[in-house]
Parts: structure tokens; sequence; C-alpha cells
């Protein structure tokens, strides 16, 4: 929203192909929407699978698009297996490093099942997303200590702490834990995102909060085409995914579930309540929100 006070970001325009060819190509973003971006590309990429089997399309210029999976679903909804990627201001810190380099670098794939099921996996590359750190700061709840460490480096369970100059542990915490390899998948996204499209990447991209600058972040658009590769694709991963279903539960958990499985049983819950529940201090600050931009608040049941 500051963006847009600050005149930040393009309220009209139309992403622009830069280069293209039958099945890549790289967009402009022209410092429009994230959404608008991420949208256009997505249309892109479904073409291009449709035709050639793949389409990969990569954008700069662009800003933040919203969730990563919800365009790795709008591929998928058409058959096809569909990626999105982007990269963030820098909040995480890399692996034996003190100071927050890359972002939280989510990676997303939904891969399409038997009758309307699939896989969809949305995963930042930090042990957790900013926006959980965020709204434990504003239930004004203490963080897992594997999330995040304050400006000296340090763990702490502190969200305040983690968001004023702190920064994220890469996904598996320490190295001792694994950590490295979250560092390695944010790295890799980067390199689809800000390095391939000559956007602004690691450091370089504006800090979290931060409206002096233009965000130009990079993203990637990844639509594949299973009937290309061996037929019955569907049939195997519906078959993958009802094994894993179907495995006995270790002790305390009552199923097993596959990544979608968690949002698909929220996504009902809030159908069968008439609504998405959010905790008071959230509603609150977007009370406050709209009462600032002069638009109705959110209704409440």
């Amino acid at each position: 929203m500051e963006d847009i006070q600050n005149k930040l970001t393009k309220l009209d325009g139309t992403p622009e192909i830069v280069n293209e060819t039958a099945a890549c190509a790289l967009v402009n973003g022209n410092n429009l929407f994230g959404p608008v971006v991420g949208n256009f590309c997505t249309e892109l990429a479904i073409k291009k699978a449709k035709e050639a089997g793949i389409g990969w399309v990569v954008a700069n210029g662009s800003n933040h698009y919203g969730i990563a999976g919800y365009y790795s679903i709008k591929i998928c909804d058409e058959g096809l297996l569909g990626m999105s990627f982007t990269n963030t201001s820098p909040l995480q810190v890399p692996t034996r490093a003190r100071a927050p380099t890359l972002g939280t670098n989510p990676i997303t794939l939904a891969a399409p099942g038997k009758e309307g099921d699939a896989f969809v996996l949305d995963m930042a590359t930090s042990t957790a997303p900013i926006g959980k750190v965020e709204i434990h700061d504003r239930k004004q709840i203490p963080i897992p200590e594997t999330w995040g460490v304050d400006s000296h480096g340090e763990v702490t369970s502190d969200p305040k702490r983690v968001l004023d100059g702190g920064g994220l542990l890469p996904l598996g915490g320490a190295q001792e834990t694994g950590g490295y390899k979250g560092y390695g998948l944010a790295m890799m996204v980067e390199v689809f995102c800000g390095i391939l499209g000559n956007a602004a990447y690691g450091p370089n991209i504006r800090k979290w909060r931060e409206t002096d600058r233009l965000a130009n972040l990079g993203q990637c658009f990844v639509a594949i085409n299973p009937e290309v590769f061996a037929p019955g694709f569907r049939d195997r991963m519906s078959d993958l995914m009802d094994h894993c279903r179907g495995l006995e539960p270790a002790p305390g958990y009552d199923r097993v579930l596959v990544a979608g499985d968690p949002e698909r049983a929220h996504m009902k819950e809030c159908d069968a309540n008439g609504g998405i529940p959010y905790h008071p201090n959230l509603i609150q600050h977007m009370n406050n929100l709209a009462s600032s931009l002069g638009v109705e608040p959110m209704k409440t049941v």
C-alpha cells in the first residue's frame, strides 16, 4: 500500500514480452502490480506449454505477487504441471552468516491427479515465511526458536527482534540440522528469478518494509504438459498420493497427508463456517488500514 501511496508502483499498463522462443520468454513487468505480472506470465507459460510441451517464462520489473502457489494451481487447473518462483527482500541469513542476504524465495509445484485431486507444494526456502513471523508479532506470541535470529545473529523466539534488524533461518535451521540445504534451495530460486531475468537479486533487492526505490523483483513461471511424456501421469500421481495417505500414521497423528491436503481441509472448513477465521489483533490491523485508506472494513460474522 505504501508503494501505491508513494507512487512507486504503476497502476496502469501491460507487461511486455522482451524476448521469446516457442517455449521460453523474458517479460518486463514494467513495475506493475505483482499479480498483474504474475497472471500475464502464467497465461503465457500455459499457452507455450500447450503448443510446445513446456513454457518457461521469467519476469523482471515486478512487485510482490501474493501467494506463489496461486499461479502453480492456475497452471495445474489446465491439466499441466505448474511451478512458480519469486525472489524477495533479503530476509534469510545464509548458513554460517549473520546478515540477511537472500529472500524467503518460495518453491511451488502443482501436479494434477485424478478426479480433481492434485499435489500442491508451496513452501518457503526459509524455515518459516516472514508473514508467519508478522502474524505471531501481531498476536503477541513467541515464535519457535528454529525460525529466526536477531540483529546479532543469535537465535530468538521474539518475533519483533527478527523483524527489527534480524533475519530468518534457512529451511532446516542451523548447519548441523541441514540448514545449508534450505540455503542452497534459496540460491536456486534466485538463479531462476533475479539472475536469469536480470532483476534485482539477493542483497541488491530493497529491504522489507522499505519503499524508497523500486522493488524490481524477478519471478519465474513454468508450465509442463505431462502428455508429451509417458502416458498415465494422473494415474501414477494419484496412486502415489493415495499410497502416502494410506500409510499407518506415527504415534500422535491421526493420518498421513500430502502437500495440499491441509489447505484443502482449511478451505472446506472456511466454506462450512461461512468465512475465514482471523485473530482479533489481525482484524483490528486490517480495520485500521481500511480506515486510513477510506474503504469499507472487512465484514465479520
